[in-house]
């Protein structure tokens, strides 16, 4: 097995949950990759000097930013429960490719979400995220704050395809192995490699002013809940798989290998050591909307929970298509 350097894994959320050591928030996207594929960046430079504008502005610093603005502490308002940020998840402020990429989210949206089984306007897509990835209180519709998520969203939209079809805009993709993803194969790399930065206890590490964190908590108090993307086995690994390590991955080349990215993801997300802030209602009242990597019952199959949770995944996707379903994951 490779050796791993895997810094900095991630923060949710947003749909929150890993971040990586050290990487610039602020700075465009390189325009090519090692082979000459060009990825699609964002000229802030294009943002207009006017009202407008500034609201795109403040809804980029928001996504850099967010527990600074409206965090426990927030100078615009305490709307977090957690100091994470946005970008944690939704790297460089949501424009990094295969990293819950948002640059075509104000052209699907509204759009229906199996969580809340309806149809989510984006507006209620972000309070979404920061009522549980950062397990908090829903911004206001008309808030400053709303108004200039909105805003940036839909400045950023205007750099990529209206069919949503372009490289990267979704995290790449998991070949599933014949075995389940394992905690204990994933704490060896996660001690080895990871606690470096996140902690022994996944407790992160703060900034220097304690606004925020320059390495996020991965469980516990201050980390994101149950109801998160991230707190998908599968969900997970698929960023991970995109963006982990920081310094050995790059833009559409990964490092680790599938089974290594199921594998830590299993270990951050075993709920039998690792708590978190419990949600206060469990999510997708619908089964046939439920992903696979949900764990809690009822399913729509006689699947367990814990082979729902981490696998092997293979059987319960076979099990979907022979009865004609989709399998969401």
């Amino acid at each position: 097995m490779k050796k791993i350097i895997l810094i900095g894994i991630f923060s949710a959320l947003p749909i929150v949950v890993f971040n990586s050591c050290n990487t610039s928030n602020s700075q465009p996207l390189a325009e090519k990759t090692s082979e000459d594929e060009a990825y699609i960046t964002i000229d802030t430079s294009k943002i207009p000097d006017d009202q407008f504008g500034e609201s795109v502005r403040y809804g980029r610093e928001l996504m850099l930013k967010t527990a600074y603005y409206i965090g426990p502490n927030g100078v615009k308002g305490k709307y977090l429960g957690n100091k994470m940020n946005c970008t944690n998840c939704h790297q460089d402020a949501g424009t990094k490719p295969y990293a819950f990429n948002l640059m075509s989210s104000h052209d699907n949206y509204p759009q229906y979400r199996g969580r809340e089984n309806k149809v989510l306007t984006l507006a209620e897509r972000v309070n979404n995220c920061i009522m549980r990835p950062h397990s908090g209180k829903p911004l206001p519709l008309d808030s400053d704050e709303m108004v200039a998520f909105l805003s940036y969203f839909k400045f950023i939209s205007k750099f990529v395809p209206k069919d949503g079809d372009f490289k990267g805009a979704k995290n790449l993709e998991i070949e599933f192995p014949d075995v389940a993803a394992s905690p204990e194969r994933g704490k060896a790399l996660f001690v080895e490699n990871c606690a470096r930065c996140h902690g022994n206890n996944g407790e992160g590490v703060y900034n220097a002013d304690k606004s925020g964190y320059t390495y996020p908590p991965l469980w516990g108090d201050y980390g994101y809940q149950p109801g998160s993307s991230m707190h998908r086995v599968i969900k997970q690994a698929q960023w991970l798989k995109s963006n982990m390590p920081y310094d050995k991955v790059t833009i559409g080349k990964p490092y680790l290998t599938d089974q290594q990215a199921l594998d830590i993801a299993a270990f951050v997300n075993d709920d039998a050591i690792h708590p978190r802030p419990n949600p206060k209602t469990l999510d997708y009242p619908n089964k046939m909307g439920k992903p696979i990597d949900y764990s809690h019952s009822p399913f729509q199959d006689n699947f367990t929970e814990e082979q729902h949770k981490y696998g092997p995944y293979k059987p319960i996707i076979a099990y979907w298509k022979k009865n004609g379903w989709k399998a969401v994951y």
